[in-house]
């Protein structure tokens, strides 16, 4: 992994989310999750990469959502995140390879019921394991979507003690 290009990317999203304190402890959140479970499951490198730069980078198209559509929602955000996410990308000098499948999974990650790849899965996992905090998410709510959702040893474990399932 590329250390350089991972920090050049955090940087680069403090920047294009600069004044939303909210938004950047999101996507460092969701990263640090991304990263921990994907290690723990034993990710092939390059895999590894593309997890931790889709992290970061997942809800990228959040604002330009919101002045399209008057919303964030997820459907929107898939829409819009792509092409700003291959944007940042190529300005860092991510190779193709990267960028697609980075930006594939930006513009899927709020859609649960095609998850392909290990790196797809747990991005949903990390991003849902933020968001059931920050949305003070009900416990009944929690464990439906454990049940229905989370497919990785790590992530599960995660979730498991965060929430006291």
């Amino acid at each position: 992994m590329n250390k350089i290009n991972i920090d050049q990317v955090k940087l680069k999203m403090i920047e294009f989310n600069a004044g939303d304190p909210k938004q950047i402890q999101h996507f460092i959140k969701v990263y640090e999750f991304a990263s921990l479970i994907g290690k723990e499951e034993g990710l092939e490198a390059n895999t590894q990469e593309i997890l931790e730069v889709a992290a970061l980078v997942h809800d990228i198209g959040i604002t330009r959502a919101r002045e399209l559509y008057g919303t964030s929602e997820g459907k929107y955000q898939e829409k819009e995140g792509p092409a700003l996410a291959k944007k940042l990308l190529e300005e860092i000098g991510y190779t193709k390879e990267i960028i697609d499948r980075v930006s594939f999974l930006v513009g899927h990650h709020h859609t649960f019921d095609q998850i392909v790849g290990t790196d797809y899965q747990i991005l949903v996992e990390a991003d849902l394991l933020v968001n059931f905090y920050e949305h003070q998410t009900g416990k009944e709510t929690i464990e439906k979507m454990f049940n229905k959702l989370f497919k990785t040893e790590t992530g599960s474990y995660i979730c498991k003690k965060m929430f006291a399932l």
